[in-house]
């Protein structure tokens, strides 16, 4: 089955429902883990939508991926709590560490280094997603040790 074939698969899924193209896009991350620049014109076309709207809204949602993530996602939390605890400092660790920028992946792929601005964890911020698990009191080093042991 053709990309394209399963992409017409997640919008027959979805036919009818009103504003379909964001459960649509979900669904597609989910199931490819990105988005790919293929799926634009094919969602386009079934859903009587210009090329630019769809792209618009894949851009627009810091949540959908125009490229495959890393092995490892960490999203370090940006809210003001976490700031005032520390988060700029991780930030700025983790990029050092890492060797990118926040939005950026690893060129060998291991590790995709976003932002978020709240995970309710105010308490123990900084804190920090990784892999979709929550973190608090991260620092380098315990950054590091997450993601060195498997723990994510």
């Amino acid at each position: 089955m053709t990309i394209a074939e399963r992409v017409r698969g997640v919008v027959e899924a979805h036919r009818g429902e009103r504003g379909a193209l964001l459960p649509i896009l979900h669904h597609i991350q989910e199931e490819f883990g990105w988005i790919d620049p293929q799926v634009v014109p094919v969602l386009a076309d079934e859903l009587n939508l210009s090329r630019a709207d769809v792209h618009g809204v894949i851009s627009f949602y810091t949540d959908f991926r125009s490229e495959p993530a890393g092995a490892a996602t960490v999203k370090i939390c940006r809210a003001e709590a976490c700031q005032s605890v520390g988060a700029e400092r991780l930030v700025a660790d983790a990029e050092q560490v890492f060797g990118v920028k926040v939005g950026q992946t690893t060129p060998d792929r291991s590790v995709t280094l976003d932002q978020v601005f709240c995970l309710g964890n105010c308490a123990l911020g900084p804190s920090a997603q990784i892999n979709g698990r929550l973190h608090g009191r991260v620092d380098r080093s315990r950054l590091v040790e997450i993601l060195a042991e498997g723990n994510a």
